[in-house]
């Protein structure tokens, strides 16, 4: 027969709440620092694009910035671009509120539109450089654009990954769990990683949402 377990003390039962509790509390703000951090580098990122746009447009040498025999690409498609991921960050937002209220139905719904959406402004955009009337180095503008424009679409599907595996991880907490406080301690903490880990992603699809703004704005309006 194998030995029965020693009972613990109420000293190793309390240490052991205070570690779990203070791993949680390590895990929601892990969520914040990944999201502030990824913010960040994505800065940097993008940042180097808008930089070379600029300085590119500014030295305009021997007048290959933007020739006067070169074809821009299609504005709808850049439009469409835009609109879709803008469509996609303010319905996830919305979303978000419900699922704080207490509504996870409505934030699936709304989640699994947002990544449709999502989806689609990445589909136009690699569909719209598989069509472009010009090679990459015909000009300096051509050259950022189709430097610039696989990041951004690259971007939007990890974004997209991020809020698919958000939707599975959804669907295995009971929709009781975000009105109630759950009965034990670990199921309430897996709510709570879960509600960090979303709002983290909203505010950095938001993010990305702004960048596709500036995007549509550099490369379709003002080049």
């Amino acid at each position: 027969m194998a030995e029965a377990a020693a009972p613990r003390s109420s000293d190793e039962v309390a240490r052991e709440i205070e570690e779990a509790g203070f791993q949680h509390e390590c895990a929601l703000n892990a969520a914040w620092v990944g999201a502030r951090l990824a913010i960040g580098g994505l800065t940097f990122l993008f940042g180097a694009f808008v930089f070379a746009f600029f300085y590119l447009r500014s030295l305009n040498s021997h007048g290959m910035w933007f020739p006067a025999s070169f074809v821009p690409p299609d504005q709808w498609s850049g439009a469409l671009i835009m609109a879709f991921t803008l469509a996609s960050a303010l319905l996830q937002t919305l979303v978000l509120q419900r699922l704080k209220a207490g509504h996870k139905a409505v934030w699936m719904a709304g989640a699994a539109l947002a990544l449709g959406l999502g989806l689609a402004a990445a589909g136009v955009q690699l569909w719209q450089l598989t069509k472009e009337p010009f090679w990459p180095a015909s000009s300096g503008f051509a050259s950022v654009f189709t430097g610039a424009t696989p990041v951004l679409v690259a971007i939007i599907f990890c974004m997209m990954l991020w809020l698919e595996m958000l939707i599975v991880a959804a669907t295995r907490i009971p929709a009781i769990s975000f009105i109630e406080q759950p009965p034990t301690f670990d199921a309430a903490f897996a709510v709570q990683r879960f509600q960090a880990r979303l709002s983290a992603f909203t505010v950095v699809w938001n993010y990305i949402a702004v960048v596709a703004l500036l995007y549509w704005f550099l490369f379709y309006v003002a080049h």
